[in-house]
């Protein structure tokens, strides 16, 4: 096998040239064996990545937990604050408190409910995923019975 390397820029490019004795199948079998390393590397990429991002998600997560912790306490305080000032301007402490959380429950309980609604049309299955990786082996021997580029089925 004769090597030749380019330099392209910042980058050098090696190139494989084959022996005038190397045969087909000597062809085909090395094809095959580096496309299967390719594919391994780019499934070691993915794994990669993933594990990354998995990482960076989990910080995130652990952030927004404590800032939500933080909120409820604010908005604990705020709420009987603002319950004791409606009981003082009702000459009733205990009206004003049960007042403002009968509103904070009914805001909460809209919260809820919409939080819901939202969550049952939420669809967790990868859709697009699953078709390209059911499309795959069709692409590759050039049997392709749908034409491509489209996100329907």
């Amino acid at each position: 096998m004769n090597d030749q390397t380019f330099h392209e820029g910042p980058r050098v490019v090696r190139t494989e040239t084959a022996e005038p004795s190397e045969g087909l199948g000597d062809l085909l079998s090395r094809l095959t064996q580096q496309g299967a390393h390719l594919a391994q590397e780019q499934v070691s990429l993915v794994q990669a990545e993933m594990r990354e991002s998995i990482t960076d998600l989990k910080e995130a997560i652990t952030a927004l937990v404590s800032a939500a912790v933080v909120a409820i306490a604010a908005l604990g305080v705020t709420l009987m604050g603002l319950g004791l000032w409606l009981g003082i301007a009702l000459n009733n402490d205990g009206l004003g408190v049960l007042i403002v959380g009968g509103i904070a429950a009914i805001v909460a309980y809209i919260m809820y409910s919409s939080a819901t609604k939202k969550m049952t049309a939420t669809n967790l299955k990868p859709e697009r995923s699953i078709r390209t990786a059911e499309d795959t082996p069709a692409a590759v021997t050039g049997h392709m019975t749908s034409p491509g580029g489209t996100n329907e089925r």
